[in-house]
């Protein structure tokens, strides 16, 4: 290539595997239930995230795109999606502004739920 050439991207560079994916994986971390059965289906993928408990797509090209959509149709509540990679830097931002509790922990905005009592007859 000549100096001060620019190399043109074609998707099929050796980085990328030799094919780009019209679509990007997304969890959606608010809604994630921390299961693990992506994880579990595409391991190069998806992690747990150690301090929240919740999945994360951590790697775009760690698993074919069969893999990932197995993985997709096990989550039992359908918090991952595919999305155009123009939408991951607006969803990232929106991940970080929402407030997000670790698993298990109850929420302080959240009233505490007791049971009706009812009087000894």
């Amino acid at each position: 290539m000549p100096p001060g050439a620019e190399a043109q991207r074609t998707g099929l560079e050796p980085l990328l595997g030799g094919s780009l994916r019209q679509k990007a994986v997304w969890v959606d971390e608010a809604v994630c239930i921390g299961c693990r059965y992506c994880a579990h289906v595409a391991t190069n993928t998806f992690v747990v995230e150690p301090d929240w408990g919740r999945s994360r797509a951590i790697r775009q090209d760690g698993d074919t795109t069969e893999l990932i959509q197995e993985a997709i149709d096990t989550c039992p509540v359908d918090c991952i999606h595919w999305v155009a990679y123009e939408q991951l830097p607006r969803l990232q931002q929106q991940l970080a502004d929402q407030e997000i509790l670790p698993l298990g922990v109850p929420s302080p905005a959240r009233p505490k739920r007791t049971l009706p009592r009812r009087e000894p007859s």
